[in-house]
């Protein structure tokens, strides 16, 4: 039975016989039912009777259902209502738009708007750079999905992903003081996309590419970098593989071995698979094997899609073409972005001595982490009951926010390296142990660290390539 969790949360409002046992008989019965009080408050207090808001996390609707019938099982207890915690707070939607600035008079209003704000205009007009410093542009992401890869829900549609592009938005505002807007569009045609956000970039300043299913993603992502003069980022592949190296660089540390030296296994070849293959790559991986369903992907055989065919031509220099299972056999390092509960405590125990498992499949990982941790040095997970969440939260906020901060038009591998690099530097060399390889999402610094890095490469970027710019012109032009 999987564990109570907040995603569940639940506040049932109880009417009992007031007496001094009352709340104390009403957790008790919560408890023996598996679920997890978390707050209990009496609300009211009548000569006869008590109602109370007990507050507990379960596992699902079934489970809060159990709930509810344990309670009414007791001797005149009542269950008068019972709220879904996640469902209220996504009531009404998690964002709101609040003006930057105040309009309590006809003198601001003449200046936010007509007839001042033409000067505005016209300034744009003339320099359509200009639009950065003088609009919302300066700290705007649009959030752009389609609804075909929604976390582990597959292809629910625009509308349906919209809670989750909400919650993205908030996330970038939260923690990096970003204004990002869901963009949910109601086409999943690869063209159509594509030119539909061309259509709408003039108001952002960077675009967010979110829950696209591969391959389609990838071919988005490439056009609209090409062809739109912001960054573009598709945080399914980018901010899965920044924060993964992250975690991978010091759980490196914890085993005492080289990112060149091991032997790396990862699972799942989609969006995620491909860009931590990268990523890893251009750190100095060197033994690396993917599988997909199929088991290894290997030079020996031919794929219709190009980034399988990238893969097969850039890792497994051994021409492994096995399974998934038989590639783990004294593999140092398990990557898992595919499914759940694929691995068992017997591969985990076929890999070599101190191995790294990161399952990061969502909700339920390729494998128990309690079962994967007997044999391995160090587990990680997507999850947040579980040490050593990573967790894209620790990437995608900052590393828009120094992108925006340094005006880039861009987003380079050494930028992405960057961000890593600071997101690992967070868990100093005292703190560092198996159980802490990744910094928490709410360390305050972790933000401001992965923007300053990638705000400096940015500007790095930036210098080199005027310098080959000037290098380029014929000394007869200067």
């Amino acid at each position: 039975m999987a564990n109570p969790g907040p995603g569940n949360s639940i506040t049932l409002r109880v009417a009992a016989p007031s007496s001094f046992t009352a709340t104390s008989e009403i957790a008790a019965a919560v408890a023996a039912a598996g679920a997890a009080v978390t707050a209990l408050d009496v609300t009211e207090s009548h000569h006869d009777t008590i109602v109370v808001d007990v507050t507990c996390n379960t596992t699902g609707e079934e489970h809060a259902e159990e709930v509810k019938k344990a309670l009414n099982a007791l001797d005149g207890v009542t269950v008068q209502h019972v709220s879904d915690r996640t469902f209220l707070m996504h009531l009404g939607g998690k964002l709101e738009v609040v003006p930057k600035v105040p309009l309590r008079n006809r003198d601001d209003l003449s200046r936010a708007y007509t007839p001042g704000v033409a000067r505005v205009c016209l300034a744009i007009a003339e320099d359509p750079a200009a639009a950065r410093n003088l609009t919302v542009k300066r700290n705007t992401v649009a959030v752009v999905t389609d609804g075909s890869a929604v976390l582990g829900l597959g292809n629910i549609g625009p509308a349906a992903a919209l809670p989750v592009m909400e919650g993205k938005a908030a996330l970038f505002k939260q923690f990096a003081n970003v204004d990002a807007w869901p963009v949910c569009l109601d086409t999943q045609d690869t063209e159509e996309i594509i030119r539909t956000v061309k259509l709408l970039a003039p108001v952002f300043g960077g675009v967010n590419l979110e829950d696209i299913a591969a391959p389609r993603c990838f071919e988005i992502e490439a056009r609209l970098r090409e062809e739109l003069d912001i960054p573009v980022f598709h945080d399914d592949q980018h901010g899965t593989a920044i924060v993964t190296l992250a975690a991978l660089v010091n759980a490196l540390r914890v085993v005492d071995k080289k990112i060149a030296d091991v032997r790396i296994v990862v699972s799942g070849v989609g969006a995620a698979g491909s860009a931590i293959i990268q990523l890893l790559k251009a750190q100095g991986a060197q033994h690396i094997i993917a599988a997909g369903r199929s088991g290894a992907i290997h030079a020996g055989e031919s794929y219709n899609d190009q980034h399988r065919t990238w893969i097969a031509e850039n890792t497994n220099v051994e021409g492994f073409s096995g399974t998934l299972h038989e590639a783990l056999v004294g593999a140092d390092v398990f990557i898992g972005v595919s499914a759940p509960n694929i691995l068992g405590e017997e591969q985990v125990a076929s890999m070599a001595d101190d191995a790294i498992v990161f399952a990061m499949a969502n909700p339920t990982p390729e494998v128990d982490p309690s079962i994967a941790s007997k044999h391995a040095a160090v587990v990680a997970t997507g999850r947040s009951d579980f040490p050593n969440q990573i967790n894209n939260v620790l990437a995608f906020p900052g590393l828009f926010r120094g992108l925006l901060d340094a005006g880039a038009s861009d987003i380079t591998p050494d930028m992405l390296v960057a961000a890593a690099e600071a997101i690992a530097k967070r868990v100093a060399d005292d703190e560092l142990n198996a159980s802490y390889i990744i910094p928490s999402i709410f360390d305050p610094h972790v933000t401001a660290d992965v923007a300053t890095a990638v705000a400096n490469a940015a500007h790095a970027a930036a210098q080199s390539n005027a310098a080959q710019s000037t290098a380029a012109v014929p000394a007869a032009a200067h």
